[in-house]
């Protein structure tokens, strides 16, 4: 990494680092020798720069991913591939603070939060790093007792990753912990609206011991770097997190590779509150669900569905909350909510808001930018007055928006939970243990809370249904996304057999 000056009229003059390219376990400039600012969206500042990979870097990356896999990496064994991701994990909860304040500063998410998340981030390297000695094939009977058949399960080789800028390193770390559990080797791409992380992070594998290209990353301004990077010819399978729209792209893409693809993209998911629900506990976890990280995550419940009874006190209660939520400098401890991350975001949200007072919503609080703090902060909204149909119910904003309405019985509670394309989270608010789980069982949707909302851990799948996606990360089953199952067959008799009947 290497300093340059940078000056502008907008930022005055100073230092910003620049940020390269990391390429078999090297940090090298874009072949092109261009390079990109990230701003800051709390100071509206220039705070770091990155080069501008292009194809022909992407190019370099996978033929790194190629040979590690192909060759020192490929070489390991499940224990000695454990050893390391051990050692990775410890140096994440090590540089946790420093890869907070990275992640503050290229996407504007609270301090208080990603230090937390990184601190336990590195128990998803822990937890897998206890499944890679334990990828066990099986042995199969057979009909014919000539044959012994056994099963060996394999990496699938050079993965593609592409993240986005809301969690960057979490969302990594959802794909590359099970990936290198199996045995892979990676290239990711970062979001150009947060692509610093990635690289800092990426750093630590030469750390803790890993070969030489296990782990690549290319950050990149220009969107068909990510196209080029998906339908690789070099690579074996692809995982994404983003928007549906650009997940239909990527799986086209790997589909003309015939690779695997695993998508993580939106949702509109639904707080569903009866009329017995401990409200004031219902207002506390819709807070978190879509106020929590500016509403900028998947899983975020902006729709709030709720018994006709007590729709009034629990608007009252979250509005209540909502308007005292504390918004200002993420690095700032006390903050409880940051700015929007990025301009492009900022301008969709808005959009939004105004869409939804022009089809006849109610704004309860909040409704717009914060006028004093300025920037790219929006107020936490509260919307009601809006039906099925409604723009704001029906996409995803991906920003602090809620969107509330109503219902009398339980079926219909169910059916509105479910008129969405989308199905990847929901929450179930009820003191009746029975009624939760069996409305909980009805939600389609991949992960659902009962009295509570927004809680994930490395054992949990996680994954949608519809438009949200495709495969699960996290759990034990997230390593076989990056597993083939190879069948071997031994011939015991010695026999010479007939070669036009089938064995």
């Amino acid at each position: 990494m290497t300093q340059e000056q940078v000056s502008s009229p907008e930022i005055g003059e100073h230092e910003v680092e620049l940020f390269q390219l990391l390429i078999g376990g090297k940090s090298t400039d874009a072949l092109s020798g261009n390079t990109f600012d990230t701003v800051n969206p709390y100071t509206g500042r220039v705070w770091a720069k990155a080069s501008d990979g292009g194809p022909e870097d992407v190019d370099a990356a996978v033929t790194a991913a190629r040979a590690a896999f192909e060759g020192e990496w490929g070489a390991l064994t499940g224990f000695e591939r454990s050893v390391l991701m051990r050692r990775l994990g410890d140096l994440v909860a090590v540089n946790a603070e420093r890869l907070a304040r990275l992640e503050v500063n290229d996407s504007g998410k609270l301090f208080r939060e990603m230090v937390g998340q990184m601190r336990a981030m590195g128990g998803w390297y822990h937890y897998y790093a206890g499944l890679a000695d334990k990828l066990e094939g099986r042995s199969i009977p057979t009909p014919n007792p000539d044959y012994l058949v056994y099963t060996t399960r394999v990496p699938v080789g050079v993965v593609a990753a592409i993240t986005p800028w809301n969690s960057p390193l979490l969302l990594l770390t959802w794909k590359l912990a099970p990936a290198l559990a199996a045995g892979c080797t990676m290239v990711v791409k970062p979001s150009e609206h947060s692509p610093i992380s990635t690289v800092v992070f990426a750093s630590l594998l030469g750390e803790a011991g890993f070969p030489d290209g296990v782990l690549n990353v290319v950050t990149s301004l220009r969107g068909e770097v990510g196209a080029a990077l998906a339908g690789h010819p070099g690579v074996d399978a692809v995982a994404f997190t983003g928007a549906t729209s650009t997940g239909r792209s990527v799986a086209s893409s790997a589909a003309k590779n015939l690779n695997r693809v695993t998508l993580e993209l939106g949702g509109k998911s639904p707080h569903i509150v009866f009329e017995d629900a401990d409200l004031r506990a219902v207002a506390n976890g819709v807070v978190s669900g879509v106020f929590a990280a500016t509403g900028q995550t998947c899983m975020a419940g902006s729709r709030l569905i709720v018994h006709e009874n007590v729709h009034d006190e629990l608007v009252r209660l979250v509005s209540e909350r909502a308007s005292t939520l504390r918004l200002g400098d993420p690095q700032d401890p006390a903050t409880e909510m940051g700015p929007i991350a990025n301009k492009p975001q900022y301008d969709k949200v808005l959009g939004y808001l105004r869409t939804a007072v022009e089809e006849g919503a109610h704004v309860a609080c909040g409704g717009g930018p914060d006028d004093e703090l300025g920037g790219y902060f929006v107020r936490p909204t509260v919307l009601t007055g809006v039906d099925p149909g409604s723009t704001v119910v029906r996409e995803e904003i991906f920003g602090p928006v809620l969107s509330v309405y109503t219902f009398t019985e339980e079926s219909e509670a169910v059916r509105l939970a479910n008129d969405t394309p989308f199905g990847l989270a929901g929450g179930v608010w009820t003191k009746d243990v029975h009624r939760a789980h069996r409305v909980a069982g009805q939600i389609r949707a991949g992960n659902v809370w009962i009295n509570d909302y927004r809680v994930v851990a490395p054992s949990v799948p996680f994954g949608g249904f519809g438009d949200s996606g495709i495969g699960r990360e996290n759990g034990i089953g997230a390593v076989d996304e990056y597993l083939e199952n190879r069948a071997v067959w031994v011939q015991l008799s010695g026999r010479t057999r007939d070669p036009f009947v089938m064995g």
